[in-house]
């Protein structure tokens, strides 16, 4: 279990997302969207018009404050992974028609925020992860990624070309601030997307940092894109490259096999199988990993505005004892396990309804230990 990468650059980081602050899902804020249809930002933003400014400039200015970089750093933690979407900076972006009949639909002034939260990190002693979330067109299909049931930034090469515009002006912008860890050139491109595309985006996304950051200070991520690691087996490796970490996402509430599991199999998968993964790529892989989001949610139902039930998990029959047992075990078990890589951020800091999600509550309710310094 070591602290450091083994090129000697990459450091230990222990983390938590501030996933549904700069980009919206509606399952992690459903209040946001009372009375409306929508289900994304993009529909957020498209069906509010003009009403979705003062909306969206109160959630941002309210959900994630300086106290809660305050509480993160005492906890322990030492990094914060932030999701960013591709219209952080403004117009112009790609249009797509679910834009509908404005052309810039989203609200602008996140930048802004962002700024305020480099700011915060650095007073308080935290690195931060950049994520780039939403790609134009949708890289996903998720409501993580802008646009709900639509997976359209493979096919069109001005989606790319804004992606890979956008990683460079993160770059250029915040290179020069002390808190900025790393860069993640896209989360969670979906599992049909082809791994030669990723590949080549990937690496022309290192290109595209690597002009304003070095790497002695910056770490560039990717993600596995929902596929084997051994697909990506000694690829962006040193020499050609440096300081390049991969990223994974574990969870076990998607998958009707792990829906249908009790707690003893959740725990056996993490301590088994997980565990043995660990091993695996941390010998054969050829670069260091994180674990760039987890969670102690068992329960589909809470987070998923598209799957269909049933809905059945480990602890609906369980006594209140009996469950903050189980999400002790199962979240000490996805430590030990995620203690193996380089890295690790819970998903998330927090969510209006969803404890098991809420890292902080899962601190307060003694779910996950209170302290985590290296």
């Amino acid at each position: 279990m070591s602290n450091q990468s083994p090129d000697g650059i990459s450091k230990k980081v222990r983390g938590v997302n501030l996933g549904g602050w700069l980009l919206l899902e509606k399952w992690m804020k459903p209040s946001l969207f009372d009375g409306l249809k929508a289900r994304d930002e993009t529909g957020f933003c498209v069906e509010l018009g003009k009403q979705a400014e003062k909306k969206l400039r109160h959630h941002w200015e309210t959900f994630i404050t300086e106290d809660d970089f305050i509480w993160i750093a005492q906890r322990g933690l030492n990094c914060v992974r932030i999701p960013v979407g591709h219209w952080l900076f403004g117009p112009p972006y790609p249009y797509h028609d679910k834009y509908e009949g404005s052309r810039y639909p989203f609200v602008e002034g996140g930048l802004a925020i962002l700024d305020l939260a480099f700011d915060w990190a650095e007073k308080h002693g935290l690195l931060i992860l950049l994520d780039f979330h939403a790609a134009p067109g949708c890289q996903n299909g998720f409501d993580n990624g802008g646009i709900m049931e639509v997976v359209d930034w493979h096919k069109n090469p001005e989606y790319i070309a804004f992606s890979l515009e956008i990683l460079e002006r993160l770059a250029e912008r915040y290179a020069g601030r002390k808190a900025l860890h790393g860069i993640e050139v896209l989360n969670e491109p979906r599992w049909d997307v082809p791994t030669e595309l990723l590949r080549q985006y990937n690496q022309d996304g290192y290109e595209r940092i690597r002009k304003y950051c070095s790497p002695e200070s910056v770490t560039v991520v990717f993600h596995d894109g929902f596929r084997s690691w051994t697909e990506y087996q000694g690829f962006m490796t040193p020499p050609l490259f440096s300081n390049v970490v991969y990223d994974i996402h574990r969870y076990q509430c998607f998958e009707r096999s792990d829906i249908d599991s009790d707690i003893y199999a959740h725990i056996n998968k993490t301590v088994g199988p997980w565990k043995q993964e660990a091993d695996d790529i941390n010998l054969n892989l050829g670069i260091p990993a994180y674990v760039g989001e987890w969670s102690l949610g068992l329960d589909l139902k809470v987070v998923s505005l598209w799957a269909e039930g049933p809905y059945n998990h480990a602890l609906e029959t369980m006594d209140s004892f009996q469950e903050d047992v189980a999400y002790r075990s199962y979240g000490s078990a996805q430590l030990m396990t995620y203690e193996k890589y380089l890295g690790w951020f819970f998903w998330s800091y927090k969510t209006e309804t969803t404890p098991a999600w809420c890292f902080r509550d899962c601190v307060n309710r003694g779910w996950l230990p209170d302290q985590y310094h290296l």
